[in-house]
């Protein structure tokens, strides 16, 4: 496989293993979790505000192998990324920008005199590997993550994505044509491009399928306002047949979704036909003339049992008689799409509607991603309760993709966004999310309905959770170290309350963390340490145990009760 070097690289390949483990801090004034509360799909989001290399390494113990797609819109590296203070263009700023202090320091510390000599792309590289390293344990074995990106650095990011994720791993490039460019020059740029990579291609379904479209959206609503009206089926079908005759042309791919009853708008698909070799032979009677209706060529996809349980469901449709072929009922809510590798979006479509959730900053922020873009790629891969993160969070497109696209489906996703600068974080991330959750008034003085949901806002611990000394910080909880002591023996992300000393089982194992009293100080110093007393009050696991103490003194009994000793916090380097 083909590789890429660049000066500084070897310097940075390791460099994620380097970077500290941080504390998650609640920031209670700037989080949200009241807009529909004791409904699921308030709880679950978080927004991170630090550089997301440390912010990435402290979300770990938590959400390692949890998060089923990820999407980064990263710095372009164009040179005109993001302003300063003065309202000036200063090339992209994170705290690893291209020739901030921070970025001339953290590269002198991580790559040496060489650092002097970097080019742009080799410190856009230097910054990227290590994040991207990161990202990768975040992800499920089903996970997937996609990239914006542009012409500059498309390259690059093409063989790191290769090189941490696999070429067997790649999926494919989505080309979104976001502009319209006039002006006089050789080639007009049109386009960017979103990168998409598995983590473990053969995990991953072979087909994805959208079940939001905004025709689609547009046919609920239509399909659900007849269906109130019309309490009769024949006048209910007589007035959506109306509608229908008359917007046809703009339906598609909707456009033989011509029957409605009180399920909603469907069709008829011969999807009960067995394709391409021989299927199941039965007779299925027509209701109104008696007789068995026609078979299909090569038979019926399902057994007989599944057809009758079909049949009773209401979703096997029947002609005037036996003679014509029955089919499926499928309803315009179960539709799926395919994703394209060709995608048109106006990308002017970002600005405008963040300056209508801000009608009151003419600047909140410069090149937001659409919310549709990110809504597309995001109704292909997810669903249900799946975790979704954003590192590269900027103006809370992807949380407000997330927010609309649970409104849509009555699906449950959670995300979490990181945001480096404290300014955008607060003022504009968190700001964007609460008031497209709870409701806002755009720049037209028009009211927006809330979609629900909310998030808890934190910041990063000024001090690693390591003192220099490598032992543990005297105000780090129990349930903290207890995230930590889960992904240092798993590799995975910590799921439980963290209020046992038992954490819970892992292939077989039980794993315990003995630690700040969890024992409620009922034997030497706390319960931290491990002895014959202390073992007896622990909660029962028939099998191998692993626990966490900061001493062992049982002696011979400890290999006699399957029990493997790990001492704190010597045991704890991840």
């Amino acid at each position: 496989m083909p590789t890429l070097n660049w000066i500084g690289k070897e310097a940075v390949v390791k460099h994620h293993k380097d970077v500290p483990f941080r504390l998650l801090e609640p920031v209670a004034e700037l989080s949200c979790d009241k807009v529909g509360a004791g409904d699921k799909a308030s709880s679950g989001n978080l927004i991170v505000q630090g550089d997301n290399l440390h912010a990435l390494k402290a979300l770990l113990p938590r959400y390692a192998g949890q998060v089923k797609c990820i999407y980064i819109d990263p710095p372009y590296n164009t040179g005109q990324d993001d302003r300063g203070a003065d309202g000036l263009r200063t090339g992209w700023i994170y705290n690893d920008r291209v020739e901030s202090p921070e970025i001339r320091e953290w590269l002198g510390k991580v790559v040496g005199i060489e650092a002097e000599d970097l080019c742009r792309h080799d410190k856009w590289l230097c910054m990227m590997y290590p994040r991207l390293r990161l990202l990768k344990d975040f992800l499920r074995d089903d996970g997937v993550i996609f990239a914006s990106i542009d012409d500059i650095e498309v390259a690059s990011l093409r063989m790191r994505f290769d090189e941490i994720f696999g070429v067997t791993n790649r999926i494919g490039v989505i080309v979104w044509k976001n502009a319209t460019d006039n002006n006089p020059t050789q080639i007009a740029s049109e386009h960017e491009y979103v990168l998409c990579y598995a983590k473990d291609k053969r995990k991953i379904a072979s087909e994805w399928k959208a079940s939001s479209l905004e025709v689609k959206t547009r046919l609920l609503e239509v399909g659900e306002k007849f269906v109130k009206q019309h309490l009769d089926q024949v006048k209910r079908q007589a007035a959506y047949t109306k509608w229908y005759r008359e917007n046809k042309p703009q339906l598609w791919p909707f456009e033989d979704y011509k029957f409605i009853d009180s399920g909603g708008v469907y069709t008829g698909m011969r999807s009960v036909h067995n394709p391409g070799k021989e299927g199941y032979r039965y007779d299925i009677i027509h209701p109104v003339t008696k007789r068995p209706c026609q078979q299909p060529l090569m038979g019926y996809r399902f057994p007989e049992e599944s057809m009758q349980r079909l049949i009773q469901e209401g979703r096997i449709i029947f002609g005037e008689d036996e003679t014509k072929l029955v089919e499926l009922k499928v309803y315009a809510k179960d539709y799926r799409a395919k994703l394209s590798s060709l995608f048109e979006l106006d990308g002017r479509i970002g600005t405008n509607e963040i300056k209508a959730i801000f009608p009151e900053d003419k600047r909140p922020f410069d090149f937001p991603k659409p919310t549709e873009l990110i809504e597309e790629l995001l109704s292909f891969t997810t669903g249900a309760n799946d975790l979704i993160l954003d590192s590269f969070g900027g103006s809370g497109t992807t949380a407000n993709a997330v927010l609309k696209l649970n409104h849509a489906d009555g699906q449950d996703r959670r995300f979490i966004l990181v945001e480096m600068k404290d300014a955008i974080a607060s003022g504009v991330t968190a700001q964007r999310v609460q008031r497209v959750a709870s409701g806002y008034t755009n720049s037209k003085g028009e009211k927006v309905i809330g979609l629900g949901g909310g998030f808890q806002f934190c910041r990063l611990s000024a001090e690693p959770l390591f003192t220099a000394e490598g032992q543990i910080r005297a105000d780090v909880t129990f349930a903290q170290l207890a995230e930590f002591v889960w992904f240092a023996e798993t590799g995975s992300g910590y799921t439980g309350q963290g209020d046992s000393p038992l954490l819970g089982a892992h292939e077989g194992r039980g794993i315990y963390l003995l630690y700040n009293g969890i024992l409620k100080d009922k034997s030497i110093a706390g319960g931290n340490v491990l002895t014959g007393p202390v073992f007896d009050v622990l909660p029962k696991f028939a099998g191998p145990k692993v626990i966490y103490a900061a001493a062992n003194r049982m002696g011979g009994r400890a290999a006699r009760e399957g029990i493997t000793f790990k001492q704190t916090p010597y045991a704890l380097e991840v």
